[in-house]
């Protein structure tokens, strides 16, 4: 996998919305808070255009071609999340991206580009809070905040107890490449070049306000597809469900996951929730049951 360049002080960013238009203020907000680290922020020439179907899909293909394009920049972070991003992936150039490397960072709808950038580029990508709809004043958490410091350091990040209350649904131990994000968009992609490469991988997995039936439907999906055949280890997040859903949705994963040949953790602060921790897909790390924690190795180079 190809690392990109660990970000410094000083270094120009831009924001794209390859999955809809952001809310003004808020992206306002989150502009500022990269701006805290130091960063030098542009946004995209169609972050906020109305335009709507194909000459929206053409729009923010081409604000991504050009971030990518332009060596001055050295991030793209998405403003937000929304719908889209499938229709985005089949037009990118991923010969080009492969030869311009640099922090592509987001989540949620953007779980799409996520993996099909880190398969088709072999670039690492970044599964982290957005701009507009993570880093608002309404949002943000000094947590959240903090992970936005990930792509400027070159060092192992170790989850814990420290950061969430774990909760075990199998035991053991796993070492492979960190891949996934959202349940829907991971299910959506497969039987397309950009399914997600789960082959002796630490799957990642999160979604928000889906009822437990619906969950069920799509691990089993994802099951029957074999994207579980060769995972090392299950990583899930909170499904942000109401209180009335929420232990239907911790039954069909405590059942779905209570034969698991690899160890599963459930909990971990990563997508639609806060904190929202970044974490790079594509780099190595190590899932243990006992104590539950996550070893990710950096995800940037100097």
């Amino acid at each position: 996998m190809i690392k990109p360049n660990a970000l410094r002080a000083g270094d120009r960013v831009t924001v794209v919305a390859p999955a809809g238009k952001p809310d003004h203020e808020h992206l306002k907000q989150g502009i500022k808070v990269l701006e805290n680290f130091g960063l030098e922020v542009t946004i995209g020439p169609h972050v906020f255009s109305d335009e709507e179907g194909k000459e929206a899909v053409e729009q923010q293909v081409k604000d991504l071609h050009e971030a990518f394009a332009d060596p001055s920049i050295r991030g793209v972070f998405c403003a937000t999340g929304g719908f889209g991003s499938a229709k985005i992936a089949p037009l990118l150039d991923y010969e080009g991206i492969k030869k311009n490397p640099k922090i592509f960072w987001g989540y949620s709808d953007i779980t799409y580009l996520l993996n099909a950038i880190q398969k088709n580029s072999r670039l690492v990508t970044f599964h982290g809070p957005m701009a507009a709809s993570d880093l608002n004043d309404e949002q943000r958490t000094e947590q959240t905040e903090s992970s936005l410091s990930m792509p400027f350091v070159e060092k192992t990040a170790v989850f814990s107890d420290r950061h969430s209350s774990l909760q075990v649904l199998a035991e053991g131990e796993g070492r492979g490449h960190l891949a996934g994000g959202n349940l829907t968009l991971l299910t959506n992609g497969l039987g397309t070049p950009h399914q997600v490469d789960s082959d002796g991988a630490v799957l990642l997995i999160e979604e928000v306000g889906e009822p437990a039936f619906l969950i069920d439907l799509k691990l089993t999906h994802l099951k029957q597809a074999g994207v579980f055949d060769s995972v090392q280890g299950v990583v899930l997040g909170n499904f942000q469900v109401e209180a009335d859903e929420e232990e239907k949705v911790s039954k069909v994963l405590r059942d779905f996951f209570a034969d698991a040949s690899f160890p599963v953790v459930k909990n971990f602060p990563f997508g639609h929730m806060q904190p929202n921790y970044g974490v790079p897909l594509g780099v190595n790390v190590k899932l243990t049951t006992s104590p539950p924690q996550l070893v990710v190795d950096s995800g940037v180079s100097r």
